[in-house]
């Protein structure tokens, strides 16, 4: 049988698995905060409204080695179209020639 404190640890990590699962929501910070949260993590899985959610990252670092950039627009409290960063995306020949990278 387990002892009391490892009883108790383990009630609270199933109390707050539910909690973990949770994305946080551009659409419930304003455009500022949606935009230092990228800045400060580089790199992290925000929701974007309803059940849709994205990566989204602070510079081509938190991206694979054969991944571009592209800029990235989300919902936020504040603003329709706030700019977070980054979406890191495999390049298709059209993006080696237009110069968009």
């Amino acid at each position: 049988m387990p002892s009391l404190p490892a009883r108790v640890a383990l009630v609270l990590a199933l109390c707050t698995a539910p909690a973990l699962a949770q994305r946080a929501s551009t659409v419930a910070m304003s455009c500022g905060q949606a935009k230092a949260m990228v800045d400060r993590r580089g790199g992290l899985v925000l929701g974007t409204g309803g059940q849709t959610y994205d990566r989204f990252v602070r510079d081509r670092s938190f991206c694979e080695v054969t991944e571009i950039t592209v800029p990235a627009f989300v919902p936020a409290q504040d603003t329709p179209r706030c700019f977070v960063g980054y979406r890191c995306k495999e390049p298709s020949r059209d993006d080696w020639f237009d110069g968009d990278f």
